[in-house]
């Protein structure tokens, strides 16, 4: 439980007899579940506040496969993405206590715990993915205690199909029956199948894992850090607090001491790097000290991340999504302890910044092994909605490409990839580019260069759909895949395009990106400018520069048969990342060595001052004037 809605791991038992178990978050369901009916028909797949987003498989009641459905859920549970039924004391089981009603509903819930009975607030949210599927007449059994799903035909068991569905915002966009028949081996390859699409980006580290270990250490430092400074009483930061000199160094040995507590990890020796310097900064993006241990230290597994570059570096992911944890090499502590005494000023004196937030470095040395340098900054994917692509531009072209790789939502791509331009509100854009031109004139300040735009991108569902439906089967150019078949859709049931609403009365119900302040974004309306919120189906979104702002993508290149329509609705995040590489001898050398091999203009291991002019042209292309077309 949050503040007295359901969040993490539960589930959640209706009086119809449906129930649902998996994830939540704010009392509702977020991630990945198993919904299954009273007639134990079920639904595998991921939920966004609610809804029904991304690709599941429905796999109808068989009296004949019962069992082997029963496994195939063991498995899952086994596997850590379905809580444990042999660990209900740790995980909320709630059964509903009154009917459920269609749209946002406080319903009052029964806790059953060991402790006695509670009352809580529990949020259920719908869509139109009831009716949906109600006109495909595929569910058999979707009963509530209202007759919400009467009329619905009931499917012989014999005839009842597997379905793999894929949804957008919970709206169905492709089905396609894969088998009438739930074997053994086949539930076991849909697993397989299902836990590399719905899981979350990364490894939980798990004991036996090669860096448990190390999290534990760095969970158990930070835990340390934060607790002795929070009581410190708040003050302007000082000289003294940047340098090697301002940073502390304290023994955690296995069995405990004075200051410290006795843990399971191996003996270590914890160092961290200008404290107040780093609980400033997090003050200023408004991060509270207890969430911020909870969120990196608390009960869940970091996930350890594949490195996406070519550093070798080493990434862990908070449970939550809001934190990512990078290993440095020594020269780059090295470049962060020299530009931080600027970097704290630029932070603070330009709100809106692009730039990487950077909220604590630390440094682990075991007793035996090898030192561990980190640093923990803002994740700026932590948001509400899916990205569907990521990609990292640098300007320039040697090697820019993702060639020879399965594309999936958490592939990199670079800039070759990149066949789309955005068009943004005139003042948007504006705002944009004399942020970013501010942030690469400070990094070319500080003799940075090989920096990114980092750009994540998340498709709305009307063009999509239409994309979807156009090719059956087919792989599109930027590897997704379409499994619709040819339906003829009504109007009403596509979801709300991008809808932008004057801030109003009820920003209490407004989704806010973390780690980010300065004011929210305006837009030209009847009364004049006005700042807006970004509407999608019942949500708010609040948008400001890199979170949440809405744009139209187009094709760069000609349309292509099988590719996306030429226009459609899309939300942007973006930050400019890896900005810790300074332009030192070896950098330099690589410059000289490849200056001959290649094109100089194409490399990247060129002088700050020339690679933030050729960053800045290459964005400025990425995101052109709506007078002129791509």
């Amino acid at each position: 439980m949050k503040g007295g809605k359901m969040s993490g791991k539960g589930t959640l038992t209706w009086t119809s007899g449906d129930m649902f178990e998996g994830c939540w978050l704010d009392g509702m369901m977020h991630g990945f579940g198993v919904y299954t009916w009273k007639d134990s028909g079920f639904y595998v797949g991921t939920w966004t506040h609610g809804l029904k987003d991304g690709k599941g498989v429905f796999y109808p009641y068989s009296s004949k496969h019962s069992s082997t459905q029963e496994l195939y859920l063991t498995a899952l549970r086994k596997r850590g993405l379905l809580p444990d039924s042999r660990r209900q004391s740790q995980v909320t089981h709630i059964h509903h206590a009154s009917t459920v009603d269609i749209g946002n509903a406080n319903v009052v819930v029964n806790h059953r715990k060991s402790s006695g009975n509670g009352n809580t607030s529990l949020e259920r949210r719908w869509s139109l993915e009831v009716s949906i599927e109600k006109v495909l007449g595929h569910v058999s059994s979707f009963k509530f205690s209202e007759p919400v799903a009467e009329g619905v035909e009931k499917i012989p068991e014999t005839n009842s199909p597997i379905l793999e569905r894929e949804y957008m915002q919970g709206v169905l966009i492709s089905e396609l029956v894969v088998n009438d028949r739930f074997s053994p081996r086949r539930a076991k390859r849909w697993q397989k199948k299902l836990e590399k699409e719905v899981k979350k980006p990364g490894e939980t580290i798990i004991k036996g894992h090669r860096s448990y270990d190390l999290m534990l250490s760095l969970q158990l430092g930070i835990r340390y850090t934060v607790g002795k400074i929070t009581p410190i009483q708040r003050r302007e930061v000082r000289a003294s607090d940047f340098g090697p000199r301002a940073s502390f160094w304290m023994n955690f040995p296995r069995e405990g001491s004075q200051l410290t507590p006795c843990h399971q990890s191996q003996d270590f020796k914890w160092k961290d790097y200008c404290p107040m310097v780093f609980r400033d900064l997090r003050e200023m993006f408004k991060i509270d000290a207890a969430d911020y241990m909870m969120s990196i230290c608390g009960n869940d597994a970091l996930r350890q991340l594949s490195s996406p570059g070519k550093s070798g570096s080493v990434f862990f992911l908070s449970q939550d999504d809001r934190f990512m944890i990078k290993t440095l090499r020594k020269p780059e502590v090295k470049v962060l302890l020299q530009m931080l005494p600027t970097y704290h000023h630029h932070v603070r004196t330009y709100d809106n910044t692009l730039i990487t937030k950077f909220f604590g470095l630390h440094r682990i040395k075991p007793s035996s092994g090898q030192k561990f340098r980190f640093v923990v900054m803002g994740n700026m994917f932590c948001t509400e909605l899916r990205i569907h692509r990521r990609f990292d531009l640098k300007g320039s072209s040697l090697g820019r490409s993702a060639d020879n790789v399965e594309i999936d939502e958490n592939t990199i791509l670079k800039d070759l990839d990149l066949n789309y331009c955005f068009y943004l509100e005139p003042s948007w854009r504006d705002d944009l580019l004399k942020q970013i031109e501010i942030d690469s004139k400070f990094l070319e300040s500080q003799h940075i260069m090989d920096y990114s735009l980092l750009l994540g991108v998340h498709y709305r569902a009307p063009q999509m759909l239409q994309a979807f439906k156009s090719s059956s089967g087919s792989r599109k150019a930027d590897g997704l895949e379409s499994l619709a078949e040819e339906e003829v859709w009504e109007d009403n049931l596509y979801p709300q395009s991008l809808v932008l609403v004057a801030r109003g009365s009820g920003d209490g119900t407004v989704v806010v990106g973390p780690h980010i302040r300065g004011g929210r974004l305006r837009a030209s309306s009847a009364t004049g400018d006005e700042e807006v919120d970004l509407l999608l189906g019942r949500t708010r979104l609040q948008i400001q520069l890199g979170v949440n702002m809405p744009a139209r993508a187009e094709q760069i290149n000609e349309d292509v048969e099988g590719s996306f329509h030429e226009a459609y609705d899309v939300v942007l995040y973006l930050g400019i990342i890896d900005i810790l590489q300074d332009y030192n001898m070896s950098k330099k050398i690589e410059h000289a060595y490849k200056s001959v091999q290649f094109d100089s203009m194409s490399i990247s291991a060129v002088d700050p001052t020339f690679y933030s002019e050729r960053f800045l042209q290459f964005i400025r292309k990425v995101f052109p004037p709506n007078v002129t077309a791509c």
